[in-house]
């Protein structure tokens, strides 16, 4: 966008290149008449008064003005403007109009209305304008002359014209006249422009002219101009030539000219206008720039196409919205001034499908929705109203419930939305009934439960089955979860007892286990007992024999024997001889010298064991061969011919199965069949090496896998976590596989390792896993305080502007911190870099600032530290006026400022006191908060140099001025009372001591007497004796006589004289003298000089016997009015 004109600076209208338009026009009568200035809004009216004054009268106004004669006073107006004076009905009034260009040719640029509103009048402090050129405030004489000057000033933001006050855009839709003839001269010079413009590259440069340059403004600051007003761009040198850039600059000058007018022909587009008003759309039609002004037409001056770029504004209050829409031209990357605002209101319509309903909150029993939308809302079925949720009561438990919902408002009805499924949250199931005992076994049990009461027959339960073995000291241990309700637990110990406990649960919970039941597996066949023998001499026809219990009675107590016989030795024929409860018996009615065979097999509740067959022949030593899971193929582990066999170096918690057989001489008999044996549980295996996983710089997911249980299920694992390898403590305890580790620090090496326990012990620990978090942002900066002044060291440190703080480097986190970040207010954060302490600067005085910091490196920037608050001091103050209150020779008693003369210690201002010594330097005489001292000892007729600063919790302020005070010469001393001798009845004779000289000055002595009942003394004696003679005494008379000194200084300012104080007075009465005859004691004391008390012994007196009486008043009160 093409930049806006210069404008008119105020520092042209006070240079002394402004023409003085001082011919006055004079009314036809020549009477006193009203003469109105008119000021143009946006623009500046200022007058110097009779007193020097300035004053500033700010536009749109009409100043009226006194003319004794109907002239009309001086007006000074800058290069390029003209007073005009228009009479309208007898009065008249001053408008200051621009020339036209040929009267300054070139001088000034053209300027155009600006298209912003005006800026407020600037209105200048009289200190701060400069003094005017001297003839323009000289004084003006002649009849028609006024004593009051005045002086018009325009404001940067607009020269001239008047301000359309319905354009919402700084825009008018009219122009007056004369800038319809600033347009038109605009108009001709481009013209003519396009015709030259080949020929002025070749034109010599313009002939020297006496204006200033062209200035531009830039955000509100004049360019072109320094600190003092005086304008820097291109000016004239001493030979009155112009530089070599004055071509190029004029150039410049033209060009924008062109720009300017281009701009202001793209400005000159009407307003929209808006049909077809819908809920969401409408149709705007507007027309091209038009170059029509004040009848004329330019067709040449603006090319063809335009594109066009509409503003879009849409506010709204209390529900109502509006939209405004703005049309703007653009060519050539240049833009016009927006145009004006049409305004319109788009109709109303039904709401927009709403978004699907979120469950806010659920319960067993009601479900709450919550959705969003704009306006208001309905719900089908369930709710209708206002509110954006609703709780659905009255539901069953785990009920799914499917929703949609839809808006509506006073146009209708929106679509509904997509339809969601949501569940009311169900609950645990509750304790169900003991399990019951289907059937048993010799290694089994077989269960079976039902669901517990009031349970919905759809509703998915599942159930747990412990079990605990009674002498197993493992506790319940799971052997079920599923969902039937019965189970057959297997490899269990024949006749022994085992505990039951079921627990049902879902989704919502578990319930509480069942009532502990306990249940026994069956015993199993009694083994067969020992082999029986002979008890006693065995006769012809009877023998008695005897055999010791099975070593395995089955679990369950022998209930007899059975004890068979067979006649032969290859005999197969058994018959049964004996059945009963006792292990010895009597076999008789036997044939002599015959063969019998016998055997014997016992019977209890789990069964009968038959007999072992040993084949004909002895058995002579067994076989044991066992067989794991792992493997396929047996192996033997034991032979030999003992009855029973340990096996070891088998696994906890393994299911084994072994199987026998016995040999003879004939050989191995056939095995029997498969025992399957279950290893007492152990402690688990070795856990893998957990897998340590970073998700981020301070947190860490450790995973492991389960390790072989060994018979038991792993009821948890420790997970030990730490920095050293040899210190690892446990982090974790639990029954999960894996664990998130959170709070740790970056760039940091941990250790970790995992160990799994059941009930029966712990495993051992999987090998150490060592891992090392990535680097990330630095940590919290601490220890963030403030540098006390006494320990900064930087010169240019002032506590007023400027706060010191200090931290602590953070920790990097394994990545190197590069700068911080200093956060201290609404500014921008200061950027410092790798240092630990640090002074801000530029600050405001006595204001609070919040001030926290944070360190950056190639990661980001880490945390911000904690917050404090820091003051900055108010600025040193000033220092205060000194002045000297008392004084004599030796003292100079110096005030200062407003205060009191004792001012507490606590008082914020302190004040220091210097005096200068004889060498020239000042030397402290005194600080503190008091506003006064007293200077002793000093020298008389002596100047002395004060200077005085004042200083608070800011530091100090700058000293004073000197000041300068003399001490006075000294007075003499107060003489003695002088002593009367009489000489005669007539005469008598006083005399006083004498004084020397003081510093080369004479001392005299002026000698006064009082007589009878006179008021007043009479000086009877003045001059350098010490003794007068008194000659005019008369007889009975009283006479009081008193004396002082007198220096007499010899100044070069002339002769003074300095009077002393005056003696005692002392008391004289003259009698007649008596005969020498007569010289007893009356008569000598009656001649004698009687003397008065002074008034300080009277008042003394007083006081004395006013102490006494008091006293004793007091004690008489004590005494006897109290007691």
């Amino acid at each position: 966008m093409a930049e806006h004109p210069p404008l008119l600076d105020t520092t042209q209208i006070l240079s002394s290149d402004i023409s003085l338009l001082s011919a006055p026009i004079v009314s036809a009568d020549g009477t006193q008449q009203v003469i109105l200035v008119q000021v143009n809004p946006g623009e500046a009216f200022t007058i110097r008064r009779e007193d020097g004054q300035f004053q500033c009268i700010t536009g749109p106004a009409q100043v009226p003005m006194m003319s004794p004669n109907g002239s009309v006073p001086p007006i000074y107006v800058p290069p390029g403007y003209a007073p005009q004076v228009i009479e309208d009905n007898g009065v008249r009034r001053v408008v200051v109009v621009p020339q036209a260009p040929e009267f300054h040719p070139g001088g000034h640029t053209v300027i155009h209305r600006s298209p912003h509103p005006p800026l407020p009048g600037f209105i200048p402090v009289p200190t701060m304008m400069p003094p005017p050129p001297r003839h323009m405030y000289s004084p003006v004489t002649g009849a028609g002359d006024m004593a009051t000057q005045y002086m018009p000033q325009y404001q940067s933001s607009q020269v001239y014209g008047d301000v359309d006050g319905h354009s919402t855009h700084g825009r008018s839709n009219f122009r007056d006249e004369r800038s319809s003839k600033t347009y038109e001269r605009l108009q001709k010079k481009l013209k003519d422009r396009q015709g030259t413009q080949k020929d002025k590259m070749n034109s010599p440069p313009s002939s020297p002219q006496k204006c200033p340059s062209p200035i531009n403004e830039h955000n509100g600051l004049v360019k072109g101009q320094n600190a003092s007003g005086v304008n820097t761009g291109s000016a004239k040198n001493k030979s009155g030539k112009v530089k070599g850039g004055a071509q190029v600059d004029t150039e410049i000058e033209e060009k924008d000219e062109e720009t300017k007018a281009f701009e202001a022909l793209l400005s000159n587009i009407i307003k929209p206008v808006a049909s077809d008003i819908q809920a969401r759309t409408v149709v705007l039609t507007w027309s091209p720039p038009s170059s029509f002004i004040n009848g004329e037409t330019d067709e040449a001056t603006v090319p063809e196409p335009y594109s066009y770029e509409i503003l879009v504004s849409s506010t709204g209050k209390d529900g109502k919205y509006k939209s405004l829409y703005v049309v703007q031209a653009e060519s050539n990357s240049i833009k016009g001034t927006p145009s004006e605002a049409e305004s319109f209101t788009t109709l109303s319509c039904e709401p927009d499908v709403p978004n699907p309903p979120r469950i806010a909150n659920r319960t067993k029993n009601s479900l709450t929705l919550q959705w969003k939308g704009k306006g208001n809302g309905e719900f089908c079925q369930c709710y209708m109203g206002l509110q954006k949720q609703f709780k659905i009561t009255k539901l069953s438990p785990a009920m799914g419930c499917k929703f949609r919902l839809s808006a509506k408002n006073d146009y209708g009805t929106s679509g509904f939305s997509e339809e969601v499924l949501y569940y009311t949250s169900g609950c645990a199931p509750s304790m169900p009934a003991s399990p019951v005992l289907a059937k048993a076994g010799v290694t089994w049990l077989s269960l079976q439960w039902s669901k517990p009461s009031g349970t919905p027959s759809d509703e998915g339960i599942s159930y747990i089955l412990e079990m605990e073995e009674e002498t197993s000291g493992y506790g319940f241990k799971p052997k079920y979860d599923g969902e039937d309700l019965a189970y057959t637990v297997k490899n269990l110990r024949r006749s022994t007892k085992y505990k039951f406990k079921v627990i049902a649960y879902n989704s919502e919970g578990k319930s509480n286990p069942s009532e502990v039941v306990e249940f026994t597996t069956c015993p199993d066949k009694p083994g067969v007992p020992v082999k029986p023998s002979v008890k006693g001499k065995i006769h012809s026809h009877s023998f008695k024999i005897t055999w010791d219990p099975p070593k395995d009675n089955g679990g369950a107590p022998i209930n007899k024997y059975v004890v068979e016989m067979a006649e032969g030795s290859n005999g197969n024929k058994w018959d049964m001889i004996y059945s009963g409860a006792t292990r010895e018996h009597l076999c008789d009615r036997l044939n002599p010298g015959c063969y019998y065979r016998l055997r014997v097999y016992c019977i209890s509740d789990g069964g009968q064991r038959p007999p072992l067959a040993d084949g004909g022949s002895p058995i002579s030593y067994y076989g044991v061969e066992m067989s794991s899971p792992e493997k396929d193929e047996p192996r033997e582990v034991y032979q030999g011919s003992e009855l029973e066999c340990t096996v070891s170096g088998l696994l906890p918690g393994k299911m084994y199965s072994f199987r026998l057989r016995a040999a003879n001489k004939m050989g191995f008999g056939p095995f029997s069949e498969k025992c399957d044996i279950t290893t007492a549980p152990g402690p688990p295996d070795q856990c893998k090496p957990p897998q340590v996983t970073c998700r981020s710089a301070t947190c860490a997911q450790v995973n492991w896998e389960i390790p072989l249980s060994n018979g038991t299920d792993v009821t948890e694992y420790r997970l030990e976590w730490g920095g050293v390898e040899g210190s690892m403590q446990i982090c974790y305890c639990g029954p999960g596989l894996s664990y998130e580790l959170k709070g740790l620090l970056p760039a940091t090496t941990y250790y970790c390792r995992v160990q799994a326990l059941s009930v029966v012990g712990a495993g051992p620990f999987s090998e150490v896993v060592a891992c090392v978090t990535p680097p990330s942002v630095p940590a919290i900066v601490t220890c963030l305080q403030e540098i006390s002044d006494d320990d900064i060291e930087n010169l240019h440190y002032s506590p007023s502007t400027s706060l010191a703080i200090s931290w602590e480097k953070p920790c990097d986190h394994g990545s190197e911190i590069l700068a911080y970040s200093i956060d201290f207010g609404d500014k921008q954060p200061l950027t410092v870099g790798k240092i630990t302490s640090y002074v801000i600067d530029n600050l405001q005085p006595d204001t609070t600032y919040r001030i926290r910091i944070q360190a950056l490196n190639s990661l980001g920037a880490g945390p911000f530290s904690h917050m404090i608050k820091l003051k900055t001091k108010p600025l040193p103050p000033d220092p205060p006026r000194l002045e000297c209150v008392a004084f004599n020779h030796q003292n100079l008693k110096l005030k200062w400022g407003e205060g009191t003369p004792k001012t507490l210690s606590t008082d914020s201002i302190q004040y220091h006191l210097q005096m200068e010594d004889k060498n020239g330097r000042f030397v402290s005489l005194y600080r503190g908060p008091c506003h006064t001292y007293k200077v002793q000892r000093l020298t008389e007729s002596t100047s002395y140099k004060f200077c005085i600063q004042a200083c608070n919790e800011a530091g100090e302020g700058p000293f004073s001025q000197e000041y300068i005070f003399t001490t006075p010469k000294s007075l003499p001393a107060a003489l003695k009372a002088p002593k009367i001798e009489k000489l005669n009845d007539h005469i008598c004779e006083i005399t006083w001591e004498c004084l020397q000289p003081m510093k080369g000055d004479p001392v005299i002595y002026s000698l006064q007497v009082m007589m009878g009942k006179d008021s007043d003394f009479k000086q009877i004696y003045k001059g350098p004796d010490s003794s007068f003679r008194y000659s005019s005494l008369q007889l009975n008379c009283e006479y009081r006589f008193r004396v002082c000194a007198i220096r007499q200084c010899q100044d070069p300012m002339g002769h003074q004289d300095l009077v002393g104080p005056y003696s005692t007075t002392v008391l004289f009465i003259s009698q007649r003298t008596e005969p020498p005859a007569s010289t007893n004691r009356d008569t000598v004391e009656s001649t004698r000089t009687r003397r008065t008390l002074s008034d300080e012994q009277c008042a003394a007196v007083i006081l004395v016997l006013f102490a006494f009486f008091s006293i004793l008043i007091a004690f008489i009160i004590q005494y006897f009015v109290i007691k």
